[in-house]
């Protein structure tokens, strides 16, 4: 076959966009497709229609046209087979077959469009070849990246180095009675941001690793700032390049923030004591039931910023029956946590370092007990006639909880259109360039514990796995909670605040 163009139009002959396989003129391709929708002959079932010069094979679009135009002496089985191709790829770009859409994403489309014909010649792919080459997933950008985060943790790592041998000689300074030198070239904006995240102290916890926030604006000028030495530089001055060319600075954690999982917002006021109580979730379980494997582990952090409430001691009251496994940090004394459920230093003379997160206390839960599940889901797919009837059920187990912005993610096949959706508790979203339905309820709690979505859509059973599931609490899993701070002296309680989240890890059904 030889294909001179493909195209898609309106119904009067107007040219949305058009991919030229041979060359010709813009005019010429104009006048063809203004000349076809005269050609065709209206109350017959013919999907080609020829002129002395040309075969227009076609395939209505709703309110527009696919067309390709071939020579007469293609074969016309294999012409009918790339305008299926054809028809099949728009959709995967475009969510409705209007005249703005298809303009919005007319460059996708020529892609696509080349991926299919080369020189006029078909080329043997299909449609998930299509998908993956217009992707462009390339191993050498990734190792790019790689390479660039490496650059960026050595800088920051850096960064800490230097910001430490600051702090200690701010110290030596004032245990000496002098004056405490300033360390210029950050200004003011620059060495707030180090006092407050990212000065290292003698901590008994290794804090948390730090996250990338854009670099302090320096002064310009000379500046007798101390440097950070030259390759710490060249990292600074590759990012900032990257940055200022529109570039991505990716975060350094291993997992992409989706599909992992969201983080709840700090409260807005936070005491001098301040207290996180963390537990993220990975569960995975059988489309036919059965808990193939659920962990949860849970940490509490504590924060001091006033150096007065250094020397305290955090009230513990676990509720929790599920059997969980609790760890203290070597330095807090195991020994009084066991007698009365308080974490406090070994030494209590000794104070909890200032403006660090400190992890204190850490558990973890691992079972198959299926009444442990928090939040369950059935997924009952069953073939009729037109394809697959689904119908989805979720149930709250753990009636304590509060879980908002779930997110139930379902695939589904591609190139068959967006699902015929039924009895929906809801709200769903189609995206059909990733091919999943995302059935997203703002809030699952007692008094809304169960609910159900039905839809239709072309397929097999097996289409619709695995289901991956997301979302935020408030409320933590187990029953763990700090009730009251104290000094060391006195047992006099001190004010504080504390934030509570429950997050997503992985969750799916296989």
């Amino acid at each position: 076959m030889v294909l001179l163009a493909a195209a898609v139009c309106t119904k009067a002959g107007k040219a949305i966009v058009s991919r030229q396989f041979v060359e010709m003129t813009r005019t010429r391709i104009e006048g063809l497709l203004a000349a076809f929708p005269k050609l065709m002959n209206t109350g017959k079932q013919h999907t080609f229609v020829e002129t002395d010069s040309v075969r227009y094979v076609y395939q209505p679009l709703e309110k527009l046209y696919m067309v390709l135009i071939t020579t007469k002496n293609s074969n016309i089985l294999e012409d009918l087979e790339t305008l299926r191709l054809f028809s099949r790829v728009i959709p995967e770009y475009c969510r409705v077959l209007e005249e703005s859409e298809i303009s919005e994403h007319c460059f996708d489309l020529i892609f696509a469009f080349d991926e299919i014909v080369a020189l006029g010649y078909r080329e043997n792919v299909n449609l998930a070849q299509i998908r993956t080459f217009t992707e462009m997933d390339s191993h050498e950008e990734k190792v790019f990246r790689a390479v660039r985060e490496t650059q960026e943790r050595e800088a920051k790592a850096e960064m800490r180095r230097k910001a430490k041998e600051l702090q200690q000689a701010r110290r030596d300074a004032e245990r000496s009675g002098k004056k405490v030198p300033a360390f210029g070239g950050f200004g003011s904006a620059g060495m707030t941001s180090v006092s407050s995240g990212t000065i290292i102290t003698d901590t008994i916890v290794e804090p948390e690793k730090p996250k990338i926030t854009a670099a302090p604006v320096r002064p310009s000028g000379p500046s007798k700032a101390l440097k950070l030495g030259a390759k710490g530089k060249e990292v600074d001055n590759f990012v900032d390049k990257l940055k200022s060319e529109g570039e991505t600075i990716m975060p350094t954690t291993g997992k992409r923030g989706s599909d992992v999982s969201k983080v709840l917002p700090p409260p807005v006021n936070m005491e001098s004591v301040h207290l996180r109580v963390e537990e993220k979730i990975t569960l995975t379980c059988g489309r036919d039931g059965g808990l193939q494997n659920m962990e949860v582990l849970g940490m509490v952090t504590l924060r001091v910023t006033d150096d007065k409430y250094g020397r305290i001691r955090l009230i513990i009251n676990n509720n929790d029956g599920k059997g969980l496994q609790l760890q203290t940090h070597p330095n807090v004394d195991k020994k009084l946590f066991t007698a009365e459920s308080v974490i406090g230093l070994k030494n209590p003379e000794k104070s909890f370092p200032l403006n660090n997160d400190v992890g204190v206390l850490k558990w973890r839960l691992q079972t198959t007990d299926e009444s442990l599940i928090p939040l369950t889901i059935n997924c009952w797919p069953s073939e009729s006639g037109t394809g697959c009837d689904v119908n989805i059920e979720y149930e709250l187990q753990e009636e304590n909880l509060e879980l908002n912005d779930v997110v139930i993610s379902i695939p589904v096949p591609s190139g068959v259109g967006a699902p015929v959706i039924g009895d929906l508790d809801g709200e769903y979203k189609h995206d059909s360039r990733r091919n999943i339905l995302e059935w997203c309820l703002p809030v699952i709690d007692a008094n809304n514990k169960t609910g159900s979505l039905e839809f239709s859509i072309a397929g097999q059973p097996n289409d619709f796995f695995p289901i991956s599931v997301s979302f935020v609490s408030k409320r933590n899993y187990c029953d763990i909670q700090v009730t009251k701070v104290t000094h060391v002296d006195g047992d006099n309680s001190i004010r504080f605040s504390s934030e509570t989240s429950f997050v997503v890890d992985k969750y799916e059904i296989l």
